[in-house]
């Protein structure tokens, strides 16, 4: 499996790391957080398939967001779903609760379709999961924008 850590560092891609207990919804993170707070926006990233399963998308919103997945599906001419545990292991090796664009570097095969809330990117800084829901990296947009082009996928970033 590749390094994220490595990853970042050969890009030049700074950031600042926050250990803490496991979050595995914002929900979870907001009693911890207000003792402990960690700056920049907090967003969510979903893991969703179409009807067949043949095509997953990687969706990131601003954290307090809900998602229309119908809305969404319509844009896309899709019925949409989220994915199995089962399935986020396959795609992008990882357990729920620990998802985030930061995955992208486990979907060698480049099967995620990348969906970006035009809102998380527009702030000065994103907190996301480093592959595990134990902590979190403050990184800017453009760094996560950098990263994502590093993995080989292409995103669109969109009002969610």
């Amino acid at each position: 499996m590749p390094d994220l850590f490595a990853l970042l560092n050969d890009l030049q891609i700074s950031f600042e790391r926050h250990d803490h207990p496991a979050f595995f919804t914002i929900d979870d993170s907001e009693a911890y957080l207000k003792e402990h707070p960690i700056p920049g926006a907090k967003a969510k990233s979903l893991f969703l398939r179409d009807r067949s399963g043949n095509q997953h998308y990687l969706v990131v919103i601003e954290g307090h967001k809900r998602l229309d997945m119908k809305a969404l599906g319509d844009t896309l001419n899709e019925k949409l779903s989220f994915a199995s545990p089962e399935r986020l292991m396959t795609h992008l090796k990882l357990t729920p609760g620990s998802v985030s664009p930061l995955a992208l570097i486990n979907d060698e095969a480049k099967h995620s379709k990348v969906l970006l809330d035009k809102d998380v990117f527009d702030q000065e800084l994103v907190q996301f999961h480093p592959l595990i829901n134990t902590a979190t990296l403050l990184l800017a947009p453009k760094d996560v924008l950098k990263f994502i082009e590093a993995t080989g996928h292409e995103y669109t970033i969109i009002s969610l």
